[in-house]
């Protein structure tokens, strides 16, 4: 098949959602990646599964991604270790705590029930957590799933669906010619659609760029570590509410004993080598700060650590819409390092906007239009070379 509906632009969590609700929408469907389905951050990321901590205005996306969540391995005919054991957010300070208050207090309006632990409470529920803390926010829907399995299940799902999905197939030249978008792709050829769908992470901006739609992303890497396994104890995900980067720190324990963890900082990456670099630094940082959530944690031992390549914005906040410059040309990236949990949700909407032209969840604030003064100083910068 050279032609299809749609053509989806990267093989991460948000297209091989997208492809897969783009077939139940009744749409054929071609999807791209330049590697392996799943192979960047929707791989390489924490695996949380978390709806609290999001700007308010992403609750509505996240709800709708977590009904897909709670049903997924069913919906994809395969097991995603997706544990909805609970999501606790903790805190050092009276101020931080005021924080996580006033933000229950406010995703109550978005159907985010979210419930205030106090230092005693918490040391009753949660005995291991260390004496600096002195409160938590937790959510009991919250939980976590192996992001290494996830992507891969859903784009296979997509494939027994119908969808046409090409591992290994790079896009070298893409662009609107009549009413169709004709996208090359190395040793295969002219491929055709009226709709793309462009999903493709930290690469996205240079496919925008095609279009006259420049966007300031910036790429970072994760820094990510794996324990050695210890006795299943730790049910929910716990993470560190603060604002300083050094402080923040986020863990899971997988039933096979292993702790998971991330955050302290992000590391140098490159969307043009393709690499991504674990400092060793953050990595003894995160370690630290791991052990002053986690007392317990003084003598564990780390047996890996790795990082990916993550795409973010400077306003933190996704573009998710429709081309401001090309009908029919649709984008979906800049998710800042936290698309994991609304991934599904996220192929969900792009598939019905796609389909129907319109979508139930709100995205108004996720236009790409909002990076207009990029382009604008773009062409001022080129006049004036």
């Amino acid at each position: 098949m050279n032609a299809a509906d749609v053509i989806v632009v990267g093989g991460g969590i948000m297209g091989t959602s997208a492809a897969f609700f783009l077939r139940r929408q009744g749409k054929s469907v071609i999807l791209l990646e330049r590697g392996l389905i799943g192979q960047q951050a929707s791989g390489v990321n924490f695996g949380n599964v978390r709806r609290q901590g999001r700007y308010l205005h992403q609750l509505p996306l996240a709800n709708r991604s977590r009904a897909i969540w709670e049903h997924l391995s069913e919906l994809v005919g395969e097991d995603c270790e997706f544990v909805a054991a609970g999501h606790l957010r903790v805190c050092y300070t009276r101020e931080q705590a005021d924080r996580l208050e006033a933000y229950a207090r406010d995703a109550r309006d978005y159907g985010l029930d979210l419930e205030m632990i106090s230092t005693n409470a918490l040391r009753t529920r949660f005995p291991y957590l260390g004496r600096e803390i002195i409160a938590g926010s937790y959510d009991p829907t919250g939980g976590h799933a192996n992001p290494r399995l996830t992507t891969p299940a859903v784009g296979r799902a997509a494939k027994r669906a119908g969808a046409d999905v090409r591992e290994e197939s790079e896009v070298t030249a893409v662009a609107k010619v009549g009413d169709d978008f004709v996208v090359e792709v190395a040793s295969q050829g002219e491929l055709r659609a009226p709709v793309l769908l462009v999903t493709a992470g930290a690469w996205s901006g240079k496919l925008s760029a095609m279009f006259g739609e420049l966007v300031p992303l910036a790429v970072h890497g994760p820094q990510m570590t794996v324990t050695e396994p210890l006795p299943y104890r730790i049910a929910p995900t716990i993470g560190v509410a603060t604002p300083h980067l050094h402080e923040t720190v986020y863990f899971r324990q997988v039933k096979r004993g292993n702790i998971v963890c991330g955050g302290f900082a992000r590391g140098p990456a490159s969307n043009e080598t393709n690499r991504a670099t674990v400092l060793p630094e953050a990595i003894l940082g995160q370690m630290e700060q791991l052990r002053r959530v986690m007392p317990g944690f003084a003598r564990v031992n780390m047996i890996r650590s790795w990082s990916g390549i993550e795409g973010y914005l400077p306003d933190d906040v996704p573009i998710m819409a429709s081309s401001a410059t090309t009908p029919g040309l649709f984008y979906a990236f800049g998710f800042c390092g936290a698309g994991f949990q609304i991934g599904p949700g996220v192929g969900d909407v792009m598939a019905e906007l796609i389909a129907r032209g319109t979508t139930t969840t709100p995205i108004a604030q996720y236009g790409i239009s909002r990076f207009a003064t990029v382009q604008t100083n773009a062409k001022v910068a080129e006049c004036m070379e």
